[in-house]
């Protein structure tokens, strides 16, 4: 019995998500810049992107965890309908195990048409407090957070009945402040380099 309550602990904190004494970046809060490298081999710079657009999303992404790829086709969608809309679409994978070869392979496979950068040893998600993937924050133009939160409330398509992102990014763009600035980012814990 006590070996079924430490496994399904593990469970909930990897699929859940543990903030532990991590503080997040909040909406209000100013964004860390980076530059990181693309699956290309080409650098991002979060600065030059903010110049270039009226809003910038990062995202926390896997290639592996089911979480994050149950939002795949979301994720390559939302790049695609925003970016006429002068908002631009980074991901970002801080998972230590997941290589660029195979962040090129999954961004490919699924159609993504933003860069997706690797963090690595965290460092951008620490920065961030980022726990989970997904996990999205909406920065405008000065480089300050305006969401911070959940893509949507479920991880299965046809269950969605809020779509927090695409509220945020609709009130955005038409020059209204956003109502729901923070939400709570469900998903697999980033998979960090382990501290000696």
């Amino acid at each position: 019995m006590k070996t079924t309550i430490i496994s399904l602990l593990v469970l909930l904190f990897t699929f859940a998500g543990f903030a532990g004494d991590a503080k997040a970046v909040a909406a209000g809060d100013k964004a860390p810049l980076f530059t990181l490298k693309n699956y290309d081999g080409k650098d991002v710079s979060l600065q030059k992107t903010l110049a270039d657009h009226a809003f910038t999303v990062v995202m926390f992404i896997s290639t592996r965890c089911p979480v994050s790829n149950g939002y795949n086709e979301r994720m390559a969608s939302l790049g695609k309908a925003y970016a006429d809309k002068k908002v631009a679409v980074i991901g970002v994978n801080a998972n230590v195990a997941e290589d660029m070869k195979e962040i090129a392979g999954h961004s490919k496979e699924h159609g993504f048409l933003f860069p997706v950068v690797k963090d690595v040893s965290n460092k951008i998600a620490d920065q961030y407090g980022a726990q989970v993937t997904p996990e999205v924050y909406v920065i405008d133009a000065k480089g300050v957070v305006q969401y911070h939160g959940r893509i949507d409330d479920s991880r299965n398509p046809d269950k969605v009945s809020v779509k927090d992102l695409t509220v945020a990014l609709d009130n955005l763009v038409a020059g209204k402040s956003v109502a729901v600035k923070e939400t709570k980012a469900v998903g697999c814990s980033i998979k960090r380099v382990q501290a000696d």
